[in-house]
C-alpha cells in the first residue's frame, strides 16, 4: 500500500534521528493517512479516498468539492474525477 495521499499528493520524506550525543540515523517521516468515504452532493456520489489528516480538516472546513477544485488549479494531480 503506498502511503501517498489521494489529494495532497503528500507522500514520505527521509530525514534523521538525532540523538543526544548527535549520533545520526536515517528514518522515515510518513504522513498520517486515513482511508474515509466522502459525499460529494454536487455530484451525489460517494468517494472512498486515502487522506492526510491535513487535508480532511479542510475539508471539514471547506467542503471536498471545493477543496478538490482549489488542488486542480494548483496543478497538483488529484485522483478525483469530478
Amino acid at each position: 500500500m503506498s502511503k501517498v495521499c489521494d489529494l495532497t499528493g503528500k507522500r514520505p520524506v527521509a530525514g534523521n534521528t538525532v540523538s543526544f550525543s548527535n549520533r545520526k540515523v536515517k528514518r522515515r517521516f510518513v504522513p498520517n493517512l486515513h482511508k474515509k468515504r466522502f459525499y460529494i452532493p454536487e455530484t451525489k456520489e460517494w468517494v472512498t479516498l486515502k487522506v492526510s489528516a491535513s487535508a480532511m480538516r479542510t475539508i471539514d472546513k471547506i467542503g471536498i468539492y471545493e477543496f478538490v477544485q482549489r488542488q486542480k488549479r494548483k496543478g497538483v494531480d488529484v485522483k478525483v474525477e469530478l
